[in-house]
C-alpha cells in the first residue's frame, strides 16, 4: 500500500511539471495578449479536464482490479505488480515519444478566445495520464478508500502544480531545460512503475 501511495505521488508531481501540460497555454496566452489572471483560469480549466478524465479511467480500472482480486487468487501478489513492471518497461522503451498534447499556435491566430480555450480544454481531457492508471488498478486490489485517496491526491497535485508553474513561468521566474525534462519524463515514469511493482511483490 505504501509503495502505491509513494509511486502515485511521484508520478503526480512529475506530470504536473511536464511542459506539454501547461507551456502551450502560456505561449498562446502571450500571443493572444491574455493577462496572467486569464492564463491562470485557462490553466485551471485544462488541469481539471485533464485530471477528471484520468480519474474516470482510473475508477474503471479500480472496479476491474477489485473484481480480479476477488476471483483470481494470485492477482494481488503477482499479476498486479507484474502489470506495473511491464508498463514501466514500456514507458522506458518509448520515453522519447512521450507527448500529451500539442497545439499549433499558427493555426489559432484568427480563432476566437472562447474556441481557443475550448480546444485546449478538450485536448487535455482527451490526453489523460495513462502512466498513473496502473496505480488505480493496483489500489483496487487493496481497498476503495485507497483509490479515492489516490484520485484526490492526483487531482490536487496536478492542478496545484500546473497553476504554480504557470504563475512562475509567466513571470519569467522559472528557467529550466524543459526539453530535457520532457525527454526524461518517460524514463523517470518507467523506473517509478517498475520500482513500485517490485516493492509490491516483496512488501505485501
Amino acid at each position: 500500500m505504501t509503495s502505491i501511495i509513494l509511486g502515485s505521488i511521484i508520478l503526480s508531481l512529475l506530470h504536473a511539471t511536464i511542459p506539454n501540460h501547461w507551456l502551450p497555454i502560456i505561449a498562446i496566452g502571450r500571443k493572444q495578449g491574455w493577462t496572467l489572471s486569464e492564463v491562470r483560469k485557462v490553466t485551471l480549466l485544462s488541469a481539471v479536464a485533464h485530471g477528471v478524465s484520468t480519474v474516470l479511467i482510473g475508477l474503471v480500472l479500480f472496479f476491474i482490479g477489485s473484481n480480479l482480486a476477488t476471483h483470481v487468487e494470485y492477482f494481488t501478489h503477482w499479476i498486479g505488480p507484474s502489470i506495473l513492471i511491464l508498463m514501466g518497461l514500456v514507458f522506458i522503451y518509448r520515453h522519447h515519444m512521450h507527448h500529451h498534447f500539442h497545439v499549433d499556435e499558427k493555426k489559432i491566430e484568427n480563432i476566437s478566445k472562447g474556441k481557443i480555450i475550448l480546444a485546449l480544454t478538450v485536448a487535455m481531457f482527451f490526453s489523460p495520464c495513462l502512466e498513473i492508471e496502473a496505480y488505480f488498478l493496483m489500489a483496487g486490489t487493496q481497498s476503495s478508500w485507497l483509490v479515492w485517496f489516490i484520485a484526490a491526491l492526483y487531482l490536487l497535485i496536478t492542478i496545484t502544480g500546473m497553476l504554480i508553474l504557470v504563475q512562475l513561468a509567466y513571470k519569467g521566474l522559472l528557467k529550466l531545460n524543459w526539453h530535457r525534462l520532457e525527454h526524461n519524463a518517460g524514463i523517470i515514469t518507467g523506473i517509478t512503475l517498475v520500482a513500485t511493482g517490485i516493492l509490491s511483490i516483496f512488501i505485501h
